[in-house]
């Protein structure tokens, strides 16, 4: 019968408020929008810069383990589509990770175009400013996309720094390396938004039940 090291097993006793232990990913927590977005994207006359209209919810999950590794999140879900326009232009969902014992924060993200990714950063607590990377071909911080993508479209490179303003809004600055079939040069794919907040969290479910006792 196999045998497994017991500290893999040992479990910590994390707090169920997950929003008193976001670190640097607290101020993102709630709802937030704005028709401000900038999408700079390739087509086959060259760059296009194109605005946008988003609505990015992040809400808090109950803390989560793999053995005594312990993280703190945000499941997030962004929905964007062009001004006057109702059909969806771009739609992602994930998680946002923060594990407080080594400053580590995680994005993972799933798009329907038959793409995911796992970004990873670092950063203090209280960091008012952050930025994540994933590369191709990392079994870490990798890259994983539908054979059309990986053969027309390569994602090569994802990185986002993310920045808390003073005014109640958070900014981000995304850009995704892409190698185009048949294009020598790699073309730098960019989305940049300013989001406002339109509504706060709702507390993850331990943190509801403990309330109340």
């Amino acid at each position: 019968m196999s045998k497994f090291p017991k500290h893999l097993f040992d479990e910590p006793d994390p707090d169920p408020h997950t929003l008193d232990n976001l670190g640097p990913l607290r101020p993102l927590a709630g709802i937030w929008e704005n028709d401000q977005g900038e999408d700079v994207k390739p087509t086959a006359d060259g760059a296009e810069s194109q605005r946008y209209i988003e609505r990015f919810e992040l809400q808090p999950i109950d803390p989560q383990t793999n053995g005594p590794q312990l993280f703190y999140g945000l499941r997030y879900h962004t929905r964007i589509v062009k001004p006057g326009e109702v059909d969806m232009y771009h739609e992602q969902v994930g998680f946002w990770l923060w594990e407080p014992a080594t400053g580590c924060i995680l994005q993972s993200l799933t798009i329907p175009r038959g793409q995911i990714a796992l970004a990873k950063g670092q950063a203090a607590a209280d960091a008012r400013s952050f930025s994540l990377d994933a590369e191709r071909g990392s079994t870490e911080n990798g890259i994983c996309s539908n054979i059309f993508l990986e053969e027309n479209f390569r994602t090569e490179r994802f990185s986002i720094t993310v920045t808390v303003n003073d005014d109640d809004t958070w900014s981000y600055d995304e850009t995704t390396v892409l190698m185009i079939k048949g294009v020598p040069e790699p073309f730098m794919h960019t989305d940049r938004h300013t989001l406002r907040r339109v509504a706060q969290p709702t507390p993850n479910p331990m943190a509801i039940a403990a309330d109340k006792g």
